[in-house]
This record gives structure tokens, C-alpha cells and sequence, in this order.
């Protein structure tokens, strides 16, 4: 994150806060969209703007199925969406949403992948061996 300020207090609680409206307003299929239709969506961050008035929502589609498909539902219906989950948040402007992939999994299980290969085991051990003559 080189360059980019970290988020506020304020930011982070906002966040959190329009992250579980949004999850519960989807849990109950409102949207009309056939690309939505038993699409099960997890809503695991929201980044909100500093001043509030944007929220960056990441989601992942369960079994990360059509994550692309229910991305682009989702930015098409996002006024509708921000009608209906806005009253249930307590702020001065309900924020504009913006829907993206998470690739926070993907991200995890590479560097799983990387932990778990031969390479690294190799070294790991040769750490080990460098303890015991120590």
C-alpha cells in the first residue's frame, strides 16, 4: 500500500457498517436480475472513501462461480441497491456503490500453493539444519 494513506477510524466503522447491510439485504434475493438468481453472495470488505460518500464493496459469489457475471448484475442494479440498503445505514449521504471481485482468496491460495512447495520445504529444512549446528 506504498503511497496510499490508510483508512480512518471513521472509514473502517462506516465500512463495517454499510458490510452488513449490504449482506443482509442480499442474504434475501431482492434483486430482480437473472444473472442474481441463486447467486449465494458474500460480502467480505467494504472500503469506504474519506468522505464516505463512495463505498468500494468487494464480493465473492459462493464457490466464486460467475464472480465476473454477478459483479456486473450487481453494478447494474446499484441504485436500486442503495435505496434499499440506505435506510437501513445512519448517514448524512447514503454512499454510491461500486461493486468488485475479491481476489483476496485467489491471493491466499497462491501463496498456500507457494508455501506448500518443494522449494520452500527445501529451504525450510536446510534452515533446520542450520539450527542444530548452532
Amino acid at each position: 500500500m506504498s503511497g496510499e494513506k490508510l483508512p480512518s477510524q471513521r472509514q473502517l466503522r462506516v465500512g463495517e457498517l454499510v458490510r452488513h447491510a449490504l449482506s443482509s439485504f442480499l442474504s434475501r434475493d431482492e434483486v430482480m436480475d437473472d444473472d442474481l438468481v441463486g447467486a449465494f453472495i458474500t460480502v467480505p470488505e467494504v472500503r469506504m472513501s474519506p468522505d464516505l460518500k463512495l463505498a468500494k464493496v468487494y464480493i465473492m459469489p459462493l464457490g466464486g462461480k460467475n464472480a465476473e457475471t454477478v459483479v456486473a448484475a450487481l453494478n447494474r442494479n446499484k441504485k436500486f441497491i442503495r435505496g434499499q440498503v440506505s435506510p437501513h445505514i445512519d448517514l448524512k449521504y447514503a454512499p454510491d456503490f461500486r461493486f468488485f471481485v475479491d481476489d483476496t482468496f485467489d491471493e491466499a491460495g497462491r501463496i498456500d500453493e507457494l508455501l506448500r512447495s518443494d522449494r520452500v520445504a527445501r529451504d525450510l529444512d536446510h534452515d533446520d539444519d542450520d539450527e542444530q549446528d548452532h
